[in-house]
């Protein structure tokens, strides 16, 4: 599919407004690489090649396995996340698809049983971050970069 529309150029605000959010984001001290495995398993979830690329990339520089990478979207049965990531990425699940699931109870108390009441206002931030930049970028049908 041809690129529609180059927005980080056409709208720089928008742009630089979500990249300042994510930035915020990082600053909080939240868990980076818990961040970019969550962003891995949304961006896999809503389709968007760009931003699968990208974040595979960062997961890989930050040491991350290839049995962990080759596992994220069967998270479910994988014995390679711990309880809080397995949390993190069932929240994320939930937020992702949450015209269906209405971000139900039980989901929001196990990510309650593993991260605090900031940590757990971060990550739902970051979900709703990574969904926004993904809606753009398959919605604009930005590419990952040629190699």
């Amino acid at each position: 599919m041809a690129p529609r529309i180059d927005y980080p150029t056409v709208a720089p605000e928008f742009y630089k407004a979500l990249n300042g959010a994510h930035a915020a984001l990082l600053r909080t001290g939240f868990d980076k690489k818990l961040i970019d495995l969550v962003f891995q398993r949304i961006s896999q979830i809503n389709g968007c090649a760009f931003c699968v690329e990208l974040h595979g990339r960062d997961l890989r520089a930050a040491g991350e396995t290839a049995e962990r990478l080759d596992s994220i979207a069967a998270w479910h049965e994988s014995p390679y996340f711990t309880g809080r990531e397995k949390a993190a990425l069932a929240w994320a699940e939930s937020l992702t698809h949450v015209a269906d699931t209405h971000a139900p109870d039980d989901v929001y108390e196990e990510v309650r049983k593993h991260f605090s009441e900031v940590e757990t206002a971060n990550l739902t931030y970051a979900i709703a971050l990574m969904n926004a930049y993904n809606r753009v970028a398959v919605g604009l049908r930005r590419e990952p970069p040629k190699k």
